[in-house]
């Protein structure tokens, strides 16, 4: 299937998400191509998602669990939970003054572990944060 538009994510009952070409173009308007078996089922109910980190370019996206390169290993969530782990995430990557509370100074380790976290357990933010802290206390 291919899909021109100048706006991506949410279509229907289906979410495109666009591989970016480098370097990538201009124009608003791109087009999309995904073969039939790419398409995954979708809902807002089930545990369909898990989360992937790109660190070579400070980058969280969500994947489905249908995905052949999934590790069995992030947890999978469904579509808010998931929603709500990246906006976590995109703060810890974008904002730093989380970072002063910590008695450590390489912010790109706290990172992640705090990342690794949020992908691959249920534990609260909060609460990663506090065992995360305890690692450098001791």
């Amino acid at each position: 299937m291919y899909r021109v538009s100048n706006h991506w994510g949410r279509l229907a009952n289906s979410k495109w998400r666009l591989v970016a070409m480098e370097p990538e173009t201009v124009s608003k308007f791109k087009i999309g191509f995904a073969k039939w078996d790419c398409f995954y089922p979708d809902n807002a109910i089930e545990k369909l998602y898990y989360l992937e980190m790109d660190y070579a370019k400070n980058t969280v996206n969500y994947q489905h669990r249908n995905n052949p390169e999934y590790n069995q290993k992030a947890v999978l969530r469904n579509s808010v939970e998931t929603t709500k782990r990246i906006k976590q995430i995109r703060n810890l990557i974008e904002l730093t003054s989380w970072a002063k509370h910590f008695d450590c100074d390489d912010i790109t380790l706290l990172r992640s572990l705090i990342i690794e976290e949020l992908i691959n357990t249920n534990a609260t933010l909060e609460v990663i944060k506090m065992g995360v802290a305890n690692k450098f206390s001791n």
